[in-house]
C-alpha cells in the first residue's frame, strides 16, 4: 500500500472528491495545490502542502519519501494555448521529473476522454466524415491512439505521451487514465454513457496504486454505465470493477447545449469549441 501518497490539484473538483475516498488506515495523504484547502478533519491524516507546479523544487520537496503520486492538477477544459501548455504539459513534466528524482516508481496521471475526442461510436453517422469508429469485445479499445479534440484534449494526450516516456526510460509504473464526466451525478444526455462516479473514481485510483501489473497503461475512466461503449477490460486486467450505473439518473437529467449535434462523438460537444477559446460550460 502506498503509505504517503501525493495527490497534486487536490483542491479541485475531482480531488476534493478523492481525498476522503483515498484515504486508508497507515496511509497519510500528501495533499497539494496552489489554492485553499480545507483543514484536516479530525483524524484526518492528510499533509497540506501550498505549491504551484512551475515550482520544480517544491515539487521536488513533496516527493521526497513518497510512495506514489496522483497527479490531477491541471486547466480543466479549453483554454489559451500557452496556459494549456504551461499547466497541463509543462507541470506534468515537472511532477514527473520530481518523481524520478525522488526515486517514486508509481504514477497515476489524470488524462481525458478528450484526448481521443475524434473517435465515434459504431454505427453513428456525426460530422465530419471520416472520424473512425473503433471497437472491441467491450467497447472503443482504452489504448486507442490520441485522436484529440481540442487543445485541451492535445495536452491530455501529451501527458500520457509523458508517463510513456518516464515509464519506459525509468522503469516506472504510470497509469494514464481517460476520465469521462466525474461528478457525483452524471452531467446531461451525455453523462450516461460516459459517467465516472466519485466512488468508482476512487476503485479506478485505488487498483492503479494497489496492482502488480507494471509499465505504461492507458485506461477509460468510466463507471458500468448500461449506455458505455468504452472498454473495461483494460481496467479489469488492473483489478478494476466499477459498481455504478448512470441509468437511475435518465429520468432527470437533461440535454446539455450541443450534444444533440454532437452526439456519438467521444468528445462530444467539445469537438466544435472554438480552439483556445474558454467556452461557457453548461452545467
Amino acid at each position: 500500500m502506498a503509505r504517503e501518497l501525493l495527490v497534486t490539484g487536490s483542491a479541485g473538483r475531482i480531488g476534493r472528491l478523492l481525498r476522503p475516498r483515498l484515504a486508508a488506515p497507515g496511509r497519510t495523504l500528501r495533499l497539494l495545490d496552489r489554492a485553499d484547502q480545507d483543514p484536516p478533519a479530525p483524524g484526518e491524516a492528510v499533509r497540506l502542502i501550498r505549491a504551484d507546479l512551475t515550482d520544480p523544487a517544491a515539487l521536488e520537496a513533496a516527493c521526497a519519501g513518497a510512495d506514489a503520486i496522483v497527479h490531477l492538477a491541471a486547466l480543466a477544459g479549453e483554454d489559451s494555448w500557452e496556459n494549456l501548455l504551461r499547466t497541463n504539459v509543462d507541470g506534468t513534466r515537472t511532477v514527473l521529473e520530481a518523481a524520478r528524482a525522488a526515486g517514486v516508481s508509481r504514477v497515476v496521471l489524470a488524462s481525458s476522454v478528450h484526448a481521443a475526442g475524434f473517435y465515434r461510436q459504431a454505427g453513428s453517422t456525426p460530422e465530419p466524415a471520416g472520424v473512425p469508429a473503433p471497437t472491441g469485445p467491450d467497447g472503443v479499445p482504452a489504448d486507442v491512439p490520441p485522436r484529440p479534440d481540442t487543445y485541451y484534449g492535445w495536452t491530455k494526450a501529451a501527458v500520457e505521451g509523458l508517463g510513456s516516456l518516464y515509464a519506459d526510460r525509468y522503469g516506472m509504473t504510470v497509469f494514464a487514465l481517460r476520465i469521462g464526466a466525474c461528478f457525483p451525478e452524471p452531467p446531461g444526455v451525455r453523462g450516461l454513457d460516459m459517467w465516472l462516479s466519485p466512488d468508482d473514481c476512487g476503485r479506478l485510483v485505488s487498483a492503479c496504486l494497489e496492482t502488480g501489473v507494471t509499465g505504461f497503461r492507458v485506461l477509460w475512466g468510466v463507471s458500468r454505465n448500461t449506455r458505455r461503449w468504452w472498454s473495461l477490460a483494460e481496467g479489469r486486467e488492473i483489478g478494476y470493477e466499477p459498481r455504478d450505473d448512470a441509468e437511475p439518473y435518465a429520468a432527470t437529467v437533461r440535454e446539455r447545449a450541443g450534444e444533440r449535434e454532437t452526439a456519438g462523438l467521444i468528445g462530444a460537444a467539445f469537438c466544435t469549441y472554438p480552439l483556445g477559446t474558454i467556452p461557457h460550460y453548461d452545467n
